[in-house]
């Protein structure tokens, strides 16, 4: 395991006992948000949806270094599309994800050298890596 040395940033939340029913909010008061069940009829988010929204994000940021250090200009239309799976295999709990990236106007290898360089240095992917099952698929 990789012992950060300097510590750049450190997001703070509370969330209330009510946990999937809940409530979440940072220190700086930034985020303040309803927490509901995944497919319920609640107002909230669910943690599968605020992974997804984080993980995108940062592979998009992760693709912009990717992108100096091969050279390869991205596109200003890029995107992914997080889709993180909330399932069971017997009794027990697992999420499983997929990262569908597009971006336009790149040709297959440039976009695949671009998303393989983001996804060995992307914080959250290497998070994942060997823990869940994860796609990454051009789209």
């Amino acid at each position: 395991m990789t012992k950060i040395e300097k510590v750049l940033y450190t997001g703070k939340t509370h969330t209330s006992s009510g946990g999937r029913s809940g409530t979440s909010r940072s220190s700086d008061g930034r985020l303040d948000i309803k927490l509901s069940p995944p497919g319920s009829a609640g107002e909230g988010t669910n943690p599968e949806q605020l992974f997804a929204a984080g993980w995108s994000a940062c592979f998009i940021g992760a693709m912009g270094k990717a992108s100096a250090k091969l050279g390869i200009p991205l596109p200003a239309d890029l995107f992914v599309n997080a889709e993180v799976d909330l399932g069971m295999t017997g009794d027990a709990y697992f999420l499983q994800a997929r990262l569908n990236v597009g971006l336009p106007g790149l040709t297959p290898e440039a976009a695949r050298s671009l998303v393989d360089t983001a996804h060995q240095t992307c914080p959250y992917s290497k998070l994942t890596r060997g823990n869940i099952n994860v796609e990454i698929n051009l789209v």
